[in-house]
């Protein structure tokens, strides 16, 4: 018979949301499984007009070819938004990728050959995950905490790993724990990979959705050897359709990651670029930001109240202080992938823990809230049910 797959993809299952979400094609279906930014943060008017300016004044420049690295306009507003938080440094490059997801993809790509080890918070956004083991890559997870990666089991990792490529990280409002790194912990594993001689993918695609606490200084702004390499998007704080992302870091290597995008994508799509060029240099980009920070504060409080209303006390709960997400805990002594089966019977969705871990067979007793896509209604009638089902499922 004739093997269909190559060995890169042959192994890779489904997105566990992905499938997940199947469940929410039923409309009574409440999903807290989805990782989508708030219906109403889109600036649907804006786009639409600015999007209208560019194809009355600019169509072919909008529908042309371009060239791989982005859009130069944006590309220059990139570099000098990154330089003024001391983000950018003589010899870095920034170049515009398919959102943030293929900033971190091609970064594997150019790094790392088949089994070679990546080292990732454990849990970690499983997208990230796959596109990693589709390089066929060894995946080594770090335990955290509320805190973010724990140091010692950090340096326990690149012992035991000295050829690692590279650290992935969210520290900001993390996916899938909503938590985040204090500087502490950022400093002390931004040392262990200039120890190790490791660099260090950062990706944000959460930071600018900070509605409490203050600010903690990025990788990127703490490193001064060029061992960072960070990845933004316009996704969460525009729109995610757009598929505009960024990476940027030294030079001499991300433009070799513009090569690899040359044998995918040829380039980002232009118009989403120039759109995105003409809202951040025309429209109050504070004021929008601050805008999105009180939509996804509100739905967080919403969301909070409500499982402290409803959940028994035996479930924690992360606290976070942006982003989309809450990481619910059950004890140990349940099964929690029996629970969110029960949960989605019962017409609530959520995604099951394990999904989010390095080890594909690992075991995990926690599951993922998104609160940012439902409706208010639909968060207080899904923490009820979910409520009343872990009632049932805990007797």
């Amino acid at each position: 018979m004739l093997k269909p797959f190559s060995d890169k993809v042959s192994g890779l299952a489904p997105s566990a949301i992905r499938e997940i979400l199947k469940f929410t094609a039923d409309p009574e279906v409440i999903s807290f499984a989805a990782g989508n930014p708030a219906p109403e943060a889109f600036p649907v008017e804006t786009i639409s007009k600015l999007s209208a300016e560019i194809f009355a004044n600019e169509p072919i420049n909008a529908l042309q070819y371009s060239v791989t690295e982005g859009y130069m306009p944006l590309r220059k507003w990139l570099e000098s938004d990154l330089r003024s938080k001391n983000m950018f440094s003589d010899g870095d490059m920034v170049i515009v990728t398919a959102g943030a997801q293929q900033a971190i993809e091609v970064t594997a790509k150019i790094l790392c050959n088949e089994g070679d080890v990546i080292l990732c918070e454990d849990p970690s956004f499983i997208g990230s995950l796959n596109a990693f083991r589709s390089y066929g890559v060894k995946l080594v997870g770090v335990p955290t905490d509320g805190d973010g990666m724990l140091p010692e089991a950090l340096e326990a990792a690149l012992k035991a790993n000295p050829t690692a490529k590279f650290i992935y990280t969210i520290p900001n409002f993390q996916n899938p724990t909503g938590n985040t790194a204090s500087l502490e912990r950022r400093k002390a594993c931004l040392e262990l990979a200039k120890k190790y001689s490791v660099y260090i993918l950062e990706d944000n695609p959460y930071g600018d959705l900070r509605f409490a606490g203050e600010p903690v200084p990025s990788y990127k702004q703490l490193d001064d050897e060029g061992y960072v390499f960070y990845a933004g998007t316009f996704s969460k704080v525009l729109a995610p359709g757009l598929r505009v992302g960024y990476l940027c870091g030294v030079g001499e290597v991300v433009q070799k990651a513009v090569v690899g995008l040359q044998t995918s994508t040829v380039h980002t799509n232009i118009w989403a670029q120039m759109l995105a060029y003409k809202f951040v240099t025309t429209v109050d980009f504070g004021e929008h930001l601050k805008r999105l920070q009180g939509i996804y504060l509100k739905k967080y409080t919403r969301m909070k109240n409500a499982l402290e209303k409803f959940m028994p006390d035996c479930v924690s709960y992360s606290k976070p202080e942006g982003g989309l997400f809450i990481w619910a805990t059950i004890p140990e002594k349940y099964d929690m992938n029996a629970f969110c089966t029960e949960a989605v019977h019962k017409k609530v969705a959520v995604v099951p823990g394990n999904a989010f871990l390095a080890d594909e067979n690992g075991v995990s007793h926690s599951f993922r809230l998104n609160y940012s896509t439902p409706t208010d209604e639909q968060i207080d009638r899904g923490c009820e049910i979910l409520g009343r089902c872990a009632e049932e499922f805990f007797k």
